[in-house]
């Protein structure tokens, strides 16, 4: 008697595990950061109320109240009380954190364009055309930033445009810097000799290879640029170079609160608690993304 035993093995094919991609391990390894988290919810919630809040109050901007002329907060319905002119003071500090952070971004955002093609381009190209762009750099590192303002402001006058070029002229060196060495890094690797073999040009190895494997550092240092533009923001407008009447932003806000803290010190702390706030958050996200896309620390 014969007992047929067919045991054949299972012949279970398990996949193997897929591993997460760099970005999402980023963004995990991010936001289980407490610090970061709570900046982030924190800036948003800023963000959120600086450009909506505006909305749900029925005070124009200049509106003077007569009644209530540097009002200690919570009278006459005024949160943040008013200024020394009779104006709404949660009012013009939402409205001023517009200003402040629009001018962070977009001043931000120029020097990001702009300092990233300059800094690839003069990596890649190396020699002689690396050494007169760097050149160049120095030569604009040398110019005092005060100096570059009030050439300006004599030459095309006072303007919230004028505040944008200042900045971003001057906030591009660094970053131009920054992707350079990565550049120069990034072009002995054998991905751009594998793409010069296929004949693929010196244009497209830039801008599809060298620049979106440089972003890493960048992306970390233009968190931490938002903050610095925020306080040259700030910088000049409390000297008077910046936004001028009836324009407002945290700079001047901070900068009329100091000529009266002893009588109105409530003109100076809730600008002041926002900036600071703000610049807290932002230098906190900048720590996160930079442990976050460090390859040492995976």
């Amino acid at each position: 008697m014969t007992m047929e035993t067919s045991s054949q093995p299972d012949m279970a094919v398990t996949a193997a595990p897929k591993g997460d991609s760099l970005m999402k391990d980023a963004m995990r390894r991010l936001f289980q950061n407490k610090a970061t988290l709570v900046s982030t919810i924190l800036l948003a919630v800023i963000t959120l109320a600086c450009f909506f809040g505006p909305f749900l109050f029925s005070y124009p901007l200049d509106e003077i109240f007569w009644d209530y002329m540097g009002t200690a907060p919570g009278e006459g319905g005024h949160v943040f009380g008013t200024d020394t002119n009779g104006r709404d003071l949660l009012q013009r500090t939402l409205y001023g954190g517009q200003i402040s952070l629009t001018v962070a971004l977009i001043a931000t955002l120029v020097s990001l364009i702009i300092g990233v093609v300059y800094g690839a381009v003069s990596g890649y190209m190396g020699g002689r055309v690396d050494n007169l762009m760097m050149r160049f750099v120095d030569i604009m590192y040398s110019l005092p930033f005060m100096f570059l303002v009030i050439l300006m402001m004599v030459v095309f006058g006072r303007s919230i445009l004028l505040i944008y070029i200042a900045i971003g002229a001057v906030e591009w060196l660094d970053m131009a810097r920054i992707v350079r060495g990565q550049t120069l890094a990034l072009k002995r690797k054998e991905f751009v000799s594998a793409a010069h073999a296929l004949g693929v040009s010196d244009r497209q190895i830039v801008l599809r290879h060298i620049i979106p494997n440089a972003i890493g550092p960048v992306i970390v240092y233009v968190t931490l640029t938002v903050p610095k533009v925020i306080l040259l923001e700030s910088f000049l407008s409390f000297l008077g170079l910046g936004v001028q009447e009836p324009m407002t932003s945290w700079g001047v806000l901070i900068s009329e609160g100091t000529s009266n803290m002893e009588g109105a010190p409530w003109m100076l702390f809730f600008p002041a608690i926002f900036l600071a706030t703000t610049l807290f958050c932002l230098n906190f996200i900048g720590d996160g993304l930079r442990d976050a896309l460090d390859p040492k620390s995976r």
